[in-house]
């Protein structure tokens, strides 16, 4: 596959200017003023995008595939992913997780959804583990199954400060943590352990007692769902200031936000405004999640489900309503969560990273068309692949 995208904005995230992009198979091989490739030997596909911005694939940290929820009972169950979810949605790469129900949702489910979306184009991962600890492995350890099993890439979403979770002690957790970060040090991968966060009163002190008492360092945690209400935002900044890194979730819905939940795109520009380090903070969708509102006794009130969707448009509605610059709000899914994941190939255009593209269109920062790995997934918005049983 030989692709050249002429005359576009590129945007790294930084801002490169006006450039030709060139994509050989799922390489990104060169970025120049002009390039001109002619030949009768190969197919090449020349993408005329004056006025159109080019930006990298997004990467969404967390993604439910196979579904979750269950909060409700049986008919509560979310649905699985499908491959244009993700496409449609802008994101080239993904790291799918377990949820509260990891009785009929299981890993081997997991893993296998991962490898299939894989082979359907997309650049997935996935965490072993899930809300309760002790945590359910393949293998029968943690760190085995970060070494040994090529799509693991860390551990969670462990829970804390969650009535759902399994309330875990310091020690408990400091052991998790230790296993996953000699897992990644073992196979040359991040060994993060991904982090639930619940409306409980605790909020990160789970997590400040373990880097206070153990050797084992901040950056080895990546809390999420930190604009659940502004309390545990606060608490998000002191973490991020002292190194850590923080997650924002961008699914949620109008009586969350009315209960206290901070839209995304106002919570990012909160976060710069309190002088976090921008690299510091990502964005995850938590797609195909459950979007549960509890009332004050536990008991679930209704049920929603995450969209991918959710997580650009939250990025499109930092620069267009927040006036934050494009290059800023554009690596909190991209660069940013390539380096705290370790994915050290993805998460800009330059030359040797992978061909995951994103051309977006318009004042309104329409997704136009999207490559992942060299291959044309979506064009003018809509799915030219799509999964095998959409």
């Amino acid at each position: 596959m030989i692709t050249v995208i002429k005359n576009a904005q590129v945007m790294s995230p930084k801002f490169l200017g006006n450039k030709d992009v060139l994509l050989i198979d799922s390489t990104i091989a060169a970025i120049e003023d002009n390039i001109v490739i002619q030949s009768d030997a190969v197919a090449i596909e020349v993408i005329e995008a004056t006025g159109k911005i080019l930006v990298p694939g997004f990467i969404d940290s967390l993604v439910h595939v196979t579904g979750g929820g269950g909060e409700g009972g049986f008919t509560t169950r979310t649905p699985a992913l499908n491959l244009s979810d993700a496409t449609t949605a802008g994101i080239t790469t993904l790291v799918a997780a377990l949820g509260t129900d990891a009785v009929t949702r299981s890993l081997p489910d997991v893993l296998a959804k991962v490898k299939a979306l894989n082979e359907e184009g997309l650049t997935a991962y996935c965490y072993t583990g899930s809300y309760h600890i002790p945590v359910t492995t393949l293998t029968g350890s943690v760190t085995q199954d970060i070494m040994l099993v090529s799509e693991m890439i860390g551990v969670g979403e462990v829970a804390i400060a969650d009535h759902r979770s399994s309330q875990p002690t310091v020690n408990e957790l400091a052991k998790v943590a230790a296993e996953a970060r000699v897992g990644g040090m073992l196979s040359g991968k991040s060994g993060i352990v991904s982090i639930h966060c619940g409306d409980g009163p605790s909020q990160l002190k789970l997590l400040e007692q373990v880097v206070a008492q153990t050797d084992i360092p901040i950056t080895q945690f990546y809390p999420t769902h930190i604009n659940r209400n502004q309390s545990l935002l606060d608490a998000g900044v002191g973490f991020a200031k002292a190194g850590g890194f923080i997650d924002l979730t961008t699914s949620t819905t109008a009586h969350a936000l009315a209960h206290g939940e901070i839209k995304c795109a106002q919570a990012l520009t909160y976060l710069i405004k309190q002088q976090v380090p921008l690299s510091n903070i990502t964005f995850s969708s938590d797609g195909h999640a459950s979007l549960p509102d509890f009332d004050q006794h536990g008991r679930l009130q209704q049920l929603l489900v995450g969209e991918e969707k959710s997580l650009f448009a939250e990025v499109r509605d930092a620069v267009l309503e927040q006036n934050l610059a494009l290059a800023d709000a554009l690596s909190v899914i991209t660069c940013n969560p390539a380096s705290v994941l370790g994915l050290n190939h993805k998460g800009r255009i330059e030359v040797g990273f992978d061909a995951d593209v994103v051309l977006l269109s318009g004042p309104e920062l329409e997704i136009d068309s999207v490559w992942a790995k060299g291959q044309k997934m979506v064009e003018t918005g809509n799915a030219l692949i799509k999964g095998r049983f959409e």
